[in-house]
């Protein structure tokens, strides 16, 4: 594979200014973080930062789009295989799961944090960016053997989003619940199964 491109030194002070803020950020929340905090983290004058970012809100977008796992998600799902429907989705939750897993304590704060003091405003900027891979990949998917219903490809994909962030979630909330803790269930695959098929028996 070759080698990433060396970062210019302003790229290279962007960055340490998102590491240095993502750090403050998950510490304290976003109210608890200043601008001078952040400089000072990433050993910079407080006039420096405003060379890279206008406000506080601009350098919590960049910590959001820098840290979200779709950088890892997408790539890992270009690959996905399975000549069913259903062994392609499972090809691709699978995927998905390795690359979230474990993700739960510093991707959720900064979510959190997205949902509560802006109302999820970067994120729907972030998904109308990334809508053209998302249906790309949904074309991928239908191509395959299987009949699907007819459900409308934009409810496919929220209920899909919605099934990962709720392992995300329950996976941190319910981990250390004696009921939910059977070693022997494998979570995320049944998951999977009740979005593929549901929770009612097919009629006779």
């Amino acid at each position: 594979m070759p080698d990433e491109k060396p970062q210019s030194k302003g790229e290279q002070t962007r960055s340490a200014i998102i590491g240095a803020a993502y750090g403050l950020f998950l510490k304290n929340g976003f109210h608890g973080t200043s601008m001078r905090q952040i400089a000072e983290k990433a050993d910079l004058a407080l006039g420096g930062i405003y060379n890279h970012f206008g406000s506080k809100e601009e350098i919590f977008a960049a910590v959001l789009d820098a840290y979200h796992p779709y950088h890892t998600i997408f790539p890992a799902l270009e690959t996905t295989e399975g000549e069913t429907v259903e062994l392609f989705m499972r090809d691709a939750a699978r995927r998905v799961k390795n690359e979230i897993e474990g993700t739960e304590t510093k991707l959720l704060p900064l979510l959190f944090i997205e949902l509560v003091e802006f109302q999820g405003c970067h994120l729907a900027t972030l998904a109308e960016k990334l809508m053209p891979t998302i249906l790309a990949f949904v074309q991928r998917m239908v191509g395959r053997q299987g009949k699907l219903r007819n459900v409308p490809p934009p409810i496919m994909i929220r209920m899909l989003f919605a099934t990962f962030a709720g392992y995300l979630m329950t996976e941190m909330v319910l981990k250390n619940i004696p009921a939910f803790k059977n070693a022997e269930l494998d979570w995320f695959d049944g998951m999977m199964d009740v979005y593929l098929h549901g929770i009612l028996e097919p009629e006779a």
